[in-house]
């Protein structure tokens, strides 16, 4: 048995409650260096419950659709930003919290120039770039101690283009 996973188009209102879009929609909040760069402040609340915050660079398998999706992750110690290194898209997916349990999963599909910020302890896909290279730039926590909890579902989703 499957269960189909419609890709949404990542906006910031439905991405809400799993964590921030980054990207440069609208006006940069501040105009720096003598007037020749943006800045859109402040983007992503990092959150990271032990530990300190690190930069880390991930190469991810391109994937293809329909995606099965059997398992999703999340980390109780530390948010995770992923911004991609690359124009091109990927996919987000993610799930509400159910009890300690994830609830069913939820696919967004990035725009060229926007990444994520997942919330700390947020269930969430591994990454899943649709195009090589794949490259990431990670900030998370660094740290000591467990901070990984996987959940492997009864039945796969599939998530469909």
């Amino acid at each position: 048995m499957t269960r189909d996973i419609p890709i949404e188009p990542l906006r910031a209102e439905e991405f809400g409650p799993f964590g921030e879009v980054l990207d440069t929609d609208g006006d940069p909040d501040r105009i720096i260096n003598q007037g020749l760069c943006g800045r859109w402040h402040d983007r992503a609340a990092l959150d990271f419950g032990t530990g300190r915050a690190g930069i880390s660079l991930f190469r991810a398998e391109p994937r293809g659709l329909p995606l099965r999706l059997e398992m999703v992750e999340r980390h109780p110690e530390g948010s995770q930003a992923f911004l991609p290194m690359t124009e091109h898209p990927f996919l987000v997916i993610v799930a509400p919290d159910a009890g300690g349990v994830p609830g069913a999963p939820r696919a967004f599909r990035a725009a060229p120039g926007q990444g994520v910020n997942y919330r700390r302890g947020t269930w969430h896909g591994v990454l899943t770039p649709l195009h090589a290279p794949g490259l990431f730039a990670v900030v998370d926590r660094i740290g000591a101690g467990a901070n990984l909890q996987e959940h492997w579902f009864d039945a796969p989703w599939t998530i469909r283009g």
